[in-house]
């Protein structure tokens, strides 16, 4: 599918070192967007920046954090003195640690709230005034956060997980509230199982089997087939706002 109005936008990326993040940078640089990668892993960044510029694209690597205000605020001025204002931001950064509750992993669970949750704030207030203004200059301009489909279905020992996920759909509603009325789009992607990285996060050797035995059941999506959902959305008139989409594996039900 042709995404053509995509080209001369300029787009922020976080997580996007690899999994969905990646193929969303990659795909969105490929129809003519400018973008700016950002993650934690400079040199991973790099080697896929470069990537995109030898293939003709425009892409800046930029370390960072998305659960560290100091870190996400000098990001954004790094992309804003190299790009200048942005209009479409993708909030693919995630972890995903699984266990039981009773397990009390306290420190696993701030990390999730702290990326999953708090990372997609601290970034949707970096770029809001972006967003605010190319929309009252009747630009396109998009915020797309990536939940799940946990947010709706319970998930044994993804108890916190979940209720991230549950937390990034709530607040993509609450956002659409506040910026819609200002002409800013705000997209809520749900997917369900995924080729990516957050399989590679769980360290229990039963809860890996469990999920990799899911996967072999049901089967799982393509990075490259959630980066283009990603283009869809954001691609279609400014009018047009799709607000919510759930991703999943035809076998998952």
């Amino acid at each position: 599918m042709s995404y053509d109005n995509l080209a001369g936008r300029t787009a922020v990326v976080t997580g996007a070192a690899s999994g969905i993040g990646e193929a969303v940078a990659v795909l969105l640089a490929a129809r003519g967007a400018r973008v700016a990668l950002l993650a934690r892993r400079a040199d991973r960044l790099t080697a896929i920046a470069g990537k995109i510029r030898a293939d003709g694209g425009q892409a800046l690597a930029v370390a960072a954090d998305v659960t560290d205000e100091t870190s996400v605020a000098d990001a954004a001025d790094r992309v804003h003195a190299e790009y200048g204002t942005v209009d479409l931001v993708v909030n693919c950064a995630g972890v995903m640690l699984p266990h039981p509750v009773d397990a009390r992993r306290a420190d696993e669970w701030q990390r999730m709230l702290d990326t999953n949750v708090a990372g997609v704030l601290r970034m949707t207030g970096a770029f809001t005034g972006d967003l605010v203004s190319a929309a009252a200059e009747g630009r396109t301009a998009d915020i797309v956060n990536i939940s799940s489909i946990a947010a709706h279905v319970s998930f044994p020992n993804y108890a916190v997980y979940g209720a991230t996920k549950a937390a990034v759909t709530y607040l993509s509603e609450a956002l659409r509230g506040e910026f819609g009325p200002r002409d800013v789009r705000v997209t809520n992607i749900e997917p369900g199982f995924v080729e990516s990285e957050l399989r590679t996060h769980i360290a229990d050797d039963e809860l890996s089997r469990q999920v990799e035995g899911m996967l072999d059941e049901v089967g799982a999506l393509s990075a490259g087939e959630l980066a283009d959902l990603v283009a869809y959305v954001t691609s279609r008139p400014r009018r047009v706002n799709l607000r919510q989409i759930v991703a999943l594996p035809t076998r998952q039900v």
